[in-house]
C-alpha cells in the first residue's frame, strides 16, 4: 500500500491554484467560441448533432465556471462541495442533451446536411480538449482538488464527443451510416450519467472514461482514484 504523500508547501499550493485558474479560463474561452460556431453551423445544416455539441459546450462552460468560482476564494476548499454539485448537474445536463439528440436522430427526426465547418470544428476540438483535460487533471490530482479532477473528466468526455461528432459526420457523409453518431453518443451519455452521480456524492474518483476505453493510468500517491 502506498504511503500518503506529504502536505503541499504553501508556495507550491499557490502555484497549483494559479494553474487551475489558468486552465479553467482557457477552457471557458475555447468553449464559448466552440458553442457559437457549433450552434450556428448546426442551424445552417439542420444538424441536431452539431446543435447538441454546441449545447454541450455551454454545459462545459458552466462546469468550468464553477471551478473558477471555487478557486477565486481565499480558501478554495470551503467551496469544494458546492462546486462538485454544480459539476454533477452539468454532467447530468450534458447526458440529457446528448440522449435527447441521439433519440431524435434514431427516430428519424433529423436529416442533417453535410457540414464542412462541423468537421473542422470537431477535428480541432479533438486536439484541444484532451490537452486541457490532461493539464487540469494532473494539476488537480497534485493539489488534491476533487472539483478540478471532476471538471477535467467532463472536458475529457467533451473530447470523446468531438470524436463521436467527427466520426458521425464523416460516416454519414461518406457511407450513409446515419445511425453511427447517435449510437455512440448514447454510450458516452451513459458514462456522463455515472460521473454525474459520483460527483454529486462527492466522489471524483469514479472510473474515468479513458480507463473504460483502454487509456493508461499511472498510480499517483496524491490521487484517491488509484
Amino acid at each position: 500500500m502506498t504511503a500518503p504523500a506529504p502536505p503541499l508547501e504553501p508556495a507550491r499550493r499557490a502555484v497549483l491554484q494559479r494553474r487551475v485558474r489558468l486552465v479553467v479560463a482557457a477552457t471557458i474561452a475555447y468553449n464559448l467560441v466552440e458553442a457559437v460556431v457549433a450552434l450556428a453551423a448546426g442551424s445552417a445544416a439542420s444538424s441536431s448533432a452539431l446543435i447538441a455539441f454546441g449545447l454541450d459546450s455551454v454545459v462545459e462552460v458552466l462546469s468550468a465556471a464553477a471551478v473558477a468560482w471555487q478557486f477565486a476564494a481565499p480558501d478554495p476548499e470551503v467551496r469544494e462541495r458546492t462546486a462538485m454539485r454544480v459539476i454533477a448537474v452539468s454532467f447530468l445536463g450534458l447526458a440529457a442533451f446528448v440522449t435527447v439528440d441521439a433519440a431524435r436522430a434514431l427516430l428519424g427526426a433529423a436529416e442533417p446536411d453535410h457540414s464542412a465547418v462541423g468537421v473542422v470544428l470537431a477535428a480541432v476540438s479533438l486536439v484541444v480538449m484532451p490537452g486541457l483535460s490532461w493539464f487540469e487533471r494532473r494539476t488537480g490530482r497534485e493539489l488534491g482538488s476533487a472539483s478540478a479532477v471532476a471538471d477535467s473528466k467532463q472536458t475529457l468526455i467533451c473530447s470523446y464527443l468531438s470524436a463521436v461528432l467527427l466520426a458521425g459526420l464523416l460516416l454519414n457523409g461518406g457511407l450513409g451510416w446515419w445511425w453511427a453518431d447517435p449510437v455512440a453518443a448514447l454510450v458516452i451519455a451513459g458514462f456522463a450519467v455515472r460521473e454525474g452521480i459520483e460527483a454529486w456524492r462527492g466522489d471524483a474518483c469514479g472510473t474515468p472514461l479513458a480507463d473504460l476505453v483502454g487509456g493508461d493510468r499511472a498510480a499517483d500517491p496524491r490521487d484517491g482514484c488509484c
